[in-house]
């Protein structure tokens, strides 16, 4: 009983490890990547691409990459013979310098390309690390439907304050009219956080060296967010993490925090000169309400999405937030809206006496113009004109440099996460967000990019009857070979397709895939990939304009007896299926597989046995045990042979996904196929062919058949050895099926129904496991 338990249990546990926590409903692996999504890799001609950076140019039709010592500009068409190369290593004597200062020369002293973004209609921003000499230069790419690429020596110049100096080190920046923000440390040590602008013709800016506005971030993210038509009002926000002491505790612990500036922020005449006059922050939460008021927070800013929207002052960001904890790992997205980020700011400031008191609103008076606003036409009255920063009064700077935070935080749209996974076995570290029209509204459709080279693709679903929702994985798709974490993914809607990037290189994958739900309207239906409808005849991509007639969708509830009742596709058909066959010995154990093609179904299994017609389902006990991977017979009976089906049920929907005969091999046919021998020698188990002779019998089986409580070990030594040897080891095979049926009592020239081999078993591709 125990044995058959631990079978039991450990094919239960390979079934978690190939589906893992999250259940998507199509899982391909690497190799079957390339085939059905039609995935192309690139990792550079020079070898190791040190990975750093991607700039999607969906303009010129063009991805540019920046790796190690390398740029390169990659047309996209897949085709890696149209890339073109920028070799680009660090200054002479650096990469020595570099050395001597204790790095090491063959990963940190060498130039990794941190920084891509456009600069004008021609050139592209470029920065990179620099042996640790962080430097910038501006590369030629010319117009569209040009392929033009070139760097200019003359034009390199120090990166200091706009390229990290470690080639890890998280950084945020974007380019707004010209001039560089960003986000990061800007020295060799890591000890000079700042938020930093340059290039441009204006004067460049920094935030002071104090704790109270910056304390070991980590930045994450940064993009410009006009707050209306008033360009001069327009704001850089920032999203980044940082450390912070509370009044009652010694320990540090990690908050998230998005912080803004004004783009036309000058610094101040006096006060703040050539510093940031308008910067405030506020933290982000994202936290799961629990019992009692106490919530389970998520404070590790990981990154940052903003989902665009048609007048571009009220973008959604969805935030990808992780814990590790002693209680559990996890992590969760949020979604906020940018009304309540600027109520937030326009909302009381943060004050504390001393670092021993707590945290309180300010209630004095607020200086005129309030500290973080822009000088605009907002700001300015009949008497007060403001033109710049540099005229806002002393008072002013000196609130905004003691009073950089604000006191109520930003919650999240419905103040709890969309989604919320724990235990994974990876880590979430990436996110994109596509907004797809399907038949029954909108829904935002997410890409999550984990630490071990993989992708969720999974969509949230808001129940009608109630506020709640429901998260669906739909696919979980092994991108690279190596479990390396994913550093970058951008997305293009115009061409359908999802870029990702990890140290090794960059693929190209669809967003969706819809012929691999499977080729039945229900399939299709079951799947609820809003990307996804069934046209009549196979699973399509859903055009909101195409023909309504025979398209189905429902990605809502995913009812197929509603939605392909017309389809003559619920009707269950027994005989549909193909039939394998399987024989089994009596008293020994056997297996008949059935992996549904959907983790969320349930399986019934039923049998019959000739030549009685009718169907009864399987009553299982301790003998016969139901798996997540098929039936487990741990002592086989004579009257156990017949034909089972193995039956899904989901959402009202039933079909059959497996049929198998079992023959059941009597014990005195066993013995006489293969006779006592003298003793406990077995010679006649050993295979004919001389370089076979010297080794020993392979005993593998024999401890599978006592582990699972066989009462016959020596018999099914003696099957398994007569039905493998073979004097030519590629008509094993053939000869094997040949012993089966002579075992089964069949003639070998009248044969009957045959399984295929376990290798060419057709399985719909999301259950197959990564390799």
């Amino acid at each position: 009983m125990r044995a058959a338990v631990a079978v039991a249990v450990w094919l239960s546990l390979c079934w978690l490890w190939a589906a893992g926590h999250s259940l998507p409903r199509l899982r391909l692996s690497y190799r079957e990547l390339l085939g059905t999504n039609r995935s192309v890799l690139f990792f550079g001609r020079r070898g190791f691409l040190g990975f750093r950076s991607l700039y999607l140019d969906e303009y010129r039709d063009r991805l540019f990459i920046g790796g190690k010592d390398v740029l390169y500009s990659l047309l996209l068409d897949g085709a890696s013979a149209d890339a073109k190369e920028i070799y680009w290593p660090p200054r002479p004597g650096q990469t020595e310098e570099c050395f001597q200062k204790g790095k090491d020369p063959g990963t940190d002293c060498a130039n990794y390309v941190r920084v891509l973004h456009p600069y004008n209609r021609t050139h592209l921003l470029a920065c990179g690390t620099g042996a640790f000499h962080p430097m910038c230069t501006f590369i030629y790419v010319g117009h569209r439907g040009e392929h033009t690429f070139s760097l200019d020596p003359a034009s390199v110049e120090t990166g200091r304050g706009r390229c990290p100096h470690e080639p890890s080190r998280a950084f945020a920046s974007t380019v707004i009219g010209g001039e560089l923000y960003a986000g990061l440390t800007a020295d060799f040590l890591g000890r000079d956080p700042g938020v930093f602008r340059s290039m441009g013709t204006r004067s460049a800016l920094r935030t002071e060296v104090d704790q109270r506005l910056l304390h070991d971030p980590k930045f994450v993210a940064a993009h410009l967010i006009p707050d209306n038509d008033d360009r001069d009002n327009d704001k850089a926000y920032f999203f980044f993490t940082e450390k912070v002491v509370e009044a009652d505790s010694k320990e540090h612990a990690i908050v998230s925090r998005v912080g803004r500036v004004c783009v036309n922020d000058a610094g101040g005449q006096r006060v703040l000169v050539n510093k940031w006059s308008t910067f405030n922050k506020a933290r982000l939460v994202c936290s799961v309400p629990g019992p009692g008021g106490i919530d389970t927070y998520f404070d590790e800013l990981e990154d940052v999405f903003l989902l665009r929207t048609k007048d571009g002052k009220s973008p959604e960001i969805y935030a990808l937030f992780s814990t590790v904890s002693h209680v559990f790992r996890g992590s969760a997205v949020c979604v906020y809206r940018m009304a309540d980020i600027r109520e937030v700011f326009n909302g009381p400031f943060a004050h504390r006496e001393s670092p021993h008191h707590q945290w309180g609103a300010y209630e004095g008076r607020v200086p005129y113009p309030r500290p973080g606003v822009c000088p605009s036409k907002t700001t300015n009255q009949p008497r007060r004109q403001y033109g710049t920063t540099k005229d806002f009064p002393d008072e002013v700077l000196h609130f905004a440099r003691a009073h950089p935070l604000m006191y109520k935080p930003v919650y999240p749209r419905h103040h709890r996460p969309l989604l919320v996974k724990t235990d994974l076995p990876h880590r979430l570290r990436q996110l994109v967000v596509d907004r797809v029209e399907a038949e029954d509204g909108q829904h935002d459709i997410l890409f999550l990019g984990t630490d071990a080279g993989s992708v969720l693709k999974g969509v949230v679903m808001q129940k009608t009857s109630s506020a709640m929702t429901e998260e669906v994985i739909l696919e979980e798709l092994q991108v690279f070979k190596m479990p390396v974490p994913i550093t970058q993914m951008e997305i293009s809607v115009k061409r359908q397709t999802l870029y990702v990037g990890s140290s090794l290189g960059v693929a190209q994958v669809r967003l969706h895939q819809c012929e691999s739900y499977g080729t039945a309207c229900a399939e299709c239906c079951l799947a609820r990939d809003p990307y996804c409808a069934w046209d009549g005849t196979a699973c399509t991509h859903y055009q909101p304009s195409g023909k309504r007639r025979q398209r189905r969708q429902d990605a809502h509830h995913g009812n197929p007896a509603h939605q392909c009742l017309d389809q003559n596709l619920t009707v269950d058909d027994f005989e549909s299926i193909e039939e394998k066959v399987l024989y089994g010995a009596e008293d020994n154990s056997t297996f008949l597989e059935c992996v549904p093609r959907s983790p969320q179904a349930s399986v019934q299994w039923f049998v019959q046995r000739p030549p009685d017609e009718q169907r009864d389902e399987v009553k299982t006990d301790e003998r016969i045990l139901q798996t997540e991977h098929g039936l487990l017979f741990r002592k086989l009976h004579r009257h156990d042979a017949g034909i089972y089906y193995c039956k899904t049920l989901e959402h009202g929907f039933t079909q059959t996904v497996a049929k198998t005969a079992l023959h059941v091999i009597a014990s005195e046919q066993l013995a006489h196929t293969f006779p006592r021998g003298r003793g406990d020698e077995l010679p006649h188990l050993l295979c004919p062919e001389p370089q076979l002779a010297p080794q020993a019998p392979k005993t593998w089986f024999k401890d599978i058949m006592h582990l699972i409580s066989s009462q016959n070990p020596r018999r099914v030594e003696e099957y398994c050895a007569r039905l493998w040897c073979s004097s030519r080891p590629h008509h094993r095979k053939s000869k094997l099926a040949q012993a089966k049926l002579v075992l089964a009592g069949v003639d070998v020239a009248k044969k009957g129904r045959t399984a295929k081999a376990h290798s060419e078993r057709n399985r719909v591709p999301r259950q197959a496991p990564a390799p």
